[in-house]
């Protein structure tokens, strides 16, 4: 790929040579013991027509299982009602392209039957402002029912949702997408140069004054920019409460802070005193949209460039359910694949610096993008930074979809979401950089979990200990692990202790034993289990 063949490499561009020196300082019954577990194997050609495919789809076996709502967190970890650590993996599905729903893409059941064949449990759905409002105060409900429809098909599947206000520089206007136009201020600047995603954002002034005047809440049409979008929000919260498939809501994607950019580039420092702004707007959106739904988990992100790790002083909002988004994207390995090598010290760099910002706030911890990369090695490197945090995370994206303000010929997991995700229209070795086993429900706390490529190796250690340190689970309590047919298609063999297994498939329960305080199970190809209570 070249230089500018990417939107993570074009910002790299910018950000490469300043990253360096940043991350040099940064810091119930049990089954027979003879059982084999026998995966069925993924589909290998495609139907003539999505539809004809529909049914056969959502046939297919899960490997996922629904959490039960609401969904809360304790510190660092999201969990389910019961208290059970949640560890969601899955995938963004953002339409930014009029009118801006997945359904419009051709996203279905057929590709929801899909993700949950393959573990994946979550998506992170696109809510787009300049959609919901297209008009000061004027809210589209039509939009929002498609929404909510993707929503609840794919909550039919075991899946739930990440609502995300997305967008990339402002509006189409700066050839972005996401707020409308009634909502930019730029102060009558031309969008000029036109040198699209990302380098606007550094070198287009009209876009920086944008910026500059939504975080300085400035008056359009006799309200505050920030009161505007709070009320959409509001709006949002008030028409998905209670909705069961939701895990949350993130509240701003990538936020750019305009002119300030420039100071936010200190290596190992960032710039405080716009984290401080960015927590004062986080604190708004929090106080409108709780005036409506008192149970959401609400997910606020640090600036654009912790993406490439830089540190973030992002501050609590005070909300008793709060989270941290945030991204992790290598820019050597969007200029080029052949340079992944490099990569590790800045994805270590953007952990580290997400579990300061929990450690400081006690908000819990999702990684909501990476990837957007024809390479997978880059994106099992992530995964495997992710499993060694116990963070649960979203790739970046299921289809390409045409994306405006990203790289749409290489960052689709589906080439085309229209036709049945099968055969050629998968990315075949993202697919299996992706569908990997990983602990989808845990009663009691993760230690540490991991899968060996190679060889097939997967394991997981858990205390029973509750993450909220109220106790411990009972005996019996079951925990879920997700064992995708792509890496077994011949099955698999449990080596476990402290519990035994429950059921089995393409999700493999455990029940923990009386008096266990630990847990532990090897999964491997093969058949039978051992150990137990």
């Amino acid at each position: 790929m070249g230089l500018l063949g990417s939107n993570r490499g074009r910002v790299a561009v910018v950000l490469t040579l300043a990253c360096v020196p940043a991350l040099a300082a940064a810091p119930a019954g049990a089954l027979p013991a003879s059982a084999a577990f026998a995966s069925p194997a993924p589909a290998k050609a495609p139907a003539p027509a999505k539809a004809a495919t529909s049914a056969a789809a959502s046939a297919a076996p899960s490997s996922v299982v629904l959490p039960a709502a609401p969904i809360g967190h304790a510190g660092r970890w999201i969990t389910d009602a019961t208290g059970r650590v949640l560890l969601v993996t899955g995938v963004n599905m953002v339409n930014k392209l009029t009118p801006y729903t997945p359904a419009a893409d051709g996203f279905d059941d057929a590709d929801a039957a899909f993700l949950a064949s393959n573990g994946l449990s979550a998506v992170r759905v696109g809510v787009l402002w300049e959609a919901l409002e297209p008009k000061p105060g004027v809210f589209d409900d039509s939009y929002l029912a498609s929404i909510k429809a993707t929503v609840r098909m794919l909550g039919s599947h075991g899946i739930v949702s990440l609502l995300d206000f997305h967008q990339d520089m402002y509006n189409e206007q700066f050839q972005g997408e996401g707020e409308p136009s009634w909502a930019v201020d730029d102060n009558g600047l031309p969008a000029f140069p036109e040198l699209g995603f990302p380098a606007n954002y550094f070198l287009q002034p009209a876009l920086q004054t944008a910026y500059d005047n939504f975080w300085d809440n400035a008056a359009v049409h006799g309200e505050g920019l920030q009161d505007w979008y709070a009320g959409a929000w509001q709006h949002v919260a008030a028409y998905f409460g209670g909705n069961p498939y939701v895990l949350g809501y993130d509240l701003y994607n990538e936020p750019f802070p305009g002119t300030g950019i420039w100071s936010c580039l200190v290596p190992a420092v960032g710039c405080p005193a716009q984290d401080a702004m960015l927590t004062a707007f986080y604190k708004k959106i929090t106080a409108a949209v709780r005036t409506v739904n008192s149970t959401a988990l609400l997910f606020g992100e640090p600036w654009i460039t912790f993406d490439f790790g830089y540190p973030s002083a992002l501050g609590s909002t005070g909300d008793a359910r709060a989270g941290v988004s945030f991204h992790d994207y290598c820019p050597f390995d969007s200029i080029s694949a052949t340079l992944n090598f490099a990569c590790p010290p800045f994805s270590d760099a953007v952990f580290t610096n997400a579990e300061a910002i929990s450690n400081r706030t006690g908000d819990a911890l999702l990684l909501t993008e990476f990837g957007a990369t024809s390479d997978p090695n880059a994106a099992s490197s992530v995964v495997a930074g992710a499993d060694q945090d116990r963070v649960g995370w979203l790739m970046w994206a299921f289809c390409g979809c045409g994306d405006p303000t990203g790289s749409p010929a290489v960052e689709g997991l589906v080439n085309n979401p229209a036709a049945p995700p099968a055969g050629g229209n998968v990315n075949a070795p993202m697919l299996d950089a992706l569908a990997v086993p990983h602990p989808e429900l845990v009663a009691g706390t993760p230690e540490s979990y991991g899968y060996d490529a190679p060889g097939g190796v997967f394991t997981l250690t858990y205390s029973t200990e509750r993450a909220d340190g109220t106790g411990a689970f009972p005996a019996g309590s079951r925990s879920s692990i997700a064992v995708p047919a792509t890496q077994y298609p011949g099955g698999y063999k449990v080596v476990v202790s402290g519990a035994t297994v429950a059921s089995a498939a393409g999700v493999l329960d455990l029940a923990s034993c009386p008096g266990a305080t630990s847990v532990s199970v090897t999964v491997e190809p093969g058949s039978g289990i051992s150990g137990g209570c």
